[in-house]
């Protein structure tokens, strides 16, 4: 079979894989995707697609964006909430599968995922009004986007944080190159390659979450925030200080990184990944060989675009952050280890992708910048 028939063979089957996936976006639309309403004075957005722990996709969006500005402008309301339904998540992630199936035809879903999900980033970063986001439950890749850049993030013994795209073929994107390098030390750069998970009470410790509040409280913490008159970030930050101060749940437990804090310092301070991975070989720790396992899973290009996105991102405004990050994001739509990724992780669940190049060494400087450079009038506009 030539290589023509083999290719139209592929997109073929593609474009019917993405039509099966908007239909079925379509048909399941009997109960909303996103639950908007107004609780007295309170601005409530609820991400309602708890079968699959409310991944974000392009619906969603569309309708979050607009009603967030409309709340901003208007006088009759004060604050806004963000929360997930189901219980198991606050927001697991995008929804990529829809978006590798769009990216392999050509569909404009590629890029226009991307776009819109980063402007509804900035705006959430630029809001006028306190922002609240529940993070009561999974809360990774989109979800933090959905969470990290607003005013209050309030975490509870059931938030599981991770930013796992490196395993995919993709970068911590949604703003990880702003909030990531200005966490503490090297912990972001840390979280960012090696995708590590927060637990829990670790999700505030290291600087995610603003608050801690068990989350059987989280109901009580709703009805006071909707009891405010006419609040300000302040008043806000009153109501979320005493229910945490009433939220005792593991504080007597230290960080879970706490111990391994001036190790990632050392071992995650070289200026490039070969000089991380050649800290982290010849350290010989425990904690230096577990963390060699699993940057060996990951894309080597990933790594490196990650490595500079942090680089840069930390002297960049959000916005400048979110521009560069839309570049990454088409240019990893350009490539292959995100398609192999998301095969290997998402689809055929054989958590072995074949990554190409397949090692560091393999990955030119020249390839990554070309990463970084400017889509000229595609770039992304805020």
């Amino acid at each position: 079979m030539s290589l023509t028939v083999l290719t139209s063979t592929y997109r073929l089957r593609s474009l019917c894989r993405l039509q099966r996936i908007q239909s079925h976006m379509m048909s399941s639309h009997v109960e909303p995707e996103v639950l908007l309403e107004k609780v007295g004075r309170v601005g409530v957005i609820t991400m309602n697609r708890p079968k699959v722990l409310n991944a974000l996709n392009l619906t969603m969006i569309r309708q979050i964006y607009p009603q967030l500005k409309k709340w901003e402008q208007d006088s009759e309301t004060d604050i806004i909430v963000i929360k997930g339904a189901g219980g198991k998540a606050f927001c697991a992630g995008g929804d990529i599968r829809a978006v590798t199936e769009a990216g392999k035809v050509g569909d404009s879903l590629a890029q226009d995922f991307f776009r819109e999900e980063y402007i509804l980033n900035n705006a959430i970063g630029t809001c006028k009004k306190p922002y609240i986001a529940l993070i009561d439950g999974i809360t990774m890749g989109g979800g933090v986007g959905l969470s990290v850049h607003g005013r209050f993030r309030v975490a509870t013994e059931k938030t599981l944080f991770a930013m796992p795209e490196t395993a995919i073929g993709l970068f911590p994107d949604v703003g990880g190159g702003y909030f990531l390098p200005r966490l503490r030390g090297k912990l972001g750069l840390f979280l960012a390659l090696t995708g590590f998970r927060l637990k829990g009470r670790d999700v505030q410790r290291a600087g995610v979450a603003t608050h801690f509040v068990e989350s059987k409280k989280i109901p009580d913490l709703q009805k006071e925030l909707v009891g405010l008159k006419s609040p300000s970030a302040d008043d806000v930050s009153r109501v979320l200080d005493s229910f945490q101060t009433q939220s005792s749940l593991d504080s007597e437990k230290p960080f879970v990184l706490e111990r391994h804090m001036s190790d990632i310092d050392r071992l995650f301070g070289s200026s490039s990944v070969e000089g991380i991975m050649q800290n982290i070989k010849a350290d010989g720790s425990e904690f230096a060989k577990k963390q060699a396992e699993t940057l060996s899973k990951m894309s080597p290009t990933s790594l490196k675009i990650t490595h500079k996105q942090l680089q840069l991102g930390a002297s960049l405004s959000l916005q400048e952050v979110l521009v560069m990050e839309y570049r990454l994001s088409q240019a990893c739509m350009r490539g292959c280890d995100f398609y192999e990724g998301v095969r290997a992780v998402l689809v055929d669940r054989d958590q072995n992708p074949k990554w190409n190049p397949s090692t560091l060494e393999e990955v030119s400087e020249q390839s990554v910048d070309q990463c970084f450079s400017s889509l000229g009038e595609k770039d992304l506009a805020l």
